[in-house]
């Protein structure tokens, strides 16, 4: 969609980009590759990293909430190294 519509002017996009219907934990650098992604569509300076709904009560255990919480700060780590040097 964001290759075809641009983003309205002063707003961000949080996308989801570890989810929550599943206790797969995804790796930092898929977490990366996804951040980038959106990046380059709208703009590095857009983009936040956020989950795709609340984790709470939808993932099987505490400890797969923190490790996807603990991957999505270090693919946001990733992609920033990648987008801002």
């Amino acid at each position: 969609m964001w290759k075809d519509v641009k983003l309205p002017e002063g707003k961000i996009l949080i996308p989801g980009v570890v989810g929550h219907s599943s206790d797969f934990i995804e790796h930092p650098d898929l977490v990366a590759e996804r951040l980038v992604r959106f990046a380059e569509l709208v703009g590095k300076e857009n983009v936040i990293a956020g989950t795709d709904c609340g984790l709470g009560g939808r993932v099987g255990h505490p400890s797969i909430v923190w490790a996807k919480l603990q991957a999505l700060a270090e693919g946001a780590e990733l992609a920033s190294e990648q987008l801002w040097g």
